[in-house]
């Protein structure tokens, strides 16, 4: 006997690839801006119209099954595939528009402050700027062009390097009186600010220099590295630093780099695209801009 079964609804899919490419419902509603429960809804919803579990549900994490892996690969190409023709359409019959996907310090610190130049550049086209709360590691299917942070391990992407974002520990000026600057030890029993996605940046430091991870006294977390640039500036406490993205706040006075051991380069900022972007003109003027304004060895 024939079974006619609808097709899911393009909300339920839309939930489940977003949440499937942060492997989180509560990063996937901020990217929706809808809430947590909403798009875990939407999943269940999705699973009980397959009849198939397509995460394993964790305490703090999600875990793709083998057919949510599956599904989830190819309408994670369908919507990147979707975007493009979207956009190629609208190129071609309307006003020309770039989207392109920034983390919130790097476009607040280096990129508005330049903003103007870039739309003297290309009066012709609208330009989209997105900053999502979470860490960019991976190019959205929204974007047209991002910036990401990492070791350059995204095969599918053309990548331009901007520069390296070395690891600094930073504090207020009124903090490090007293504070004895020529052992690493001292941080033991400080106040330590993370940043919650990047909570590894204190490990990583510990890593690249072969010491013990410090132990925080007390822990202050913050969603987002302007709040973190405020504590550290506000003499809050200790904070791990992207330089020389935050080279404004050290060359003001606001903080001071704590160790006078050299900065440590952990992982790069990248201008990414999708090899079928190449030849849009509008792409590729952009590309040059943001690599002559942005590149350099840091």
């Amino acid at each position: 006997m024939k079974t006619n079964r609808r097709l899911p609804s393009l909300r339920s899919l839309r939930a489940f690839q977003v949440a499937g490419r942060h492997l989180s419902f509560k990063l996937a509603a901020e990217e929706l801006n809808i809430t947590a429960s909403a798009v875990s809804h939407q999943v269940k919803n999705l699973e009980d119209h397959l009849g198939l579990e397509l995460f394993v549900r964790k305490t703090r994490a999600l875990e793709f099954t083998a057919a949510g892996r599956k599904y989830f690969e190819f309408l994670d190409g369908m919507f990147a595939r979707l975007e493009s023709e979207t956009h190629q359409l609208w190129a071609e019959f309307g006003r020309k528009m770039i989207r392109l996907c920034v983390p919130p310090f790097f476009s607040s610190e280096i990129l508005l402050p330049k903003l103007d130049a870039l739309q003297a550049l290309m009066p012709e086209t609208d330009i989209r700027i997105s900053t999502p709360p979470s860490g960019m590691k991976d190019h959205p299917a929204e974007a047209d062009l991002s910036i990401l942070l990492g070791k350059n391990d995204w095969p599918n992407l053309v990548t331009h390097p901007l520069f390296a974002g070395h690891l600094v520990v930073a504090a207020a000026p009124t903090l490090m009186k007293g504070f004895d600057a020529s052992s690493y030890a001292s941080l033991n029993g400080q106040t330590l600010i993370v940043h919650e996605n990047r909570p590894e940046g204190w490990s990583n430091w510990a890593r690249a220099l072969g010491i013990p991870q410090p132990q925080a006294g007390k822990i202050l977390r913050f969603d987002s590295m302007s709040s973190v640039m405020q504590a550290v500036a506000g003499g809050l406490g200790f904070a791990i630093v992207y330089w020389p993205l935050s080279d404004k706040w050290f060359r003001s006075g606001a903080i001071a780099r704590v160790f006078k051991t050299e900065p440590i380069a952990s992982e790069h900022f990248y201008l990414a695209h999708r090899p079928e972007e190449r030849d849009r003109p509008e792409i590729a003027k952009i590309v040059e801009w943001i690599t002559r304004e942005f590149q350099h060895d840091g």
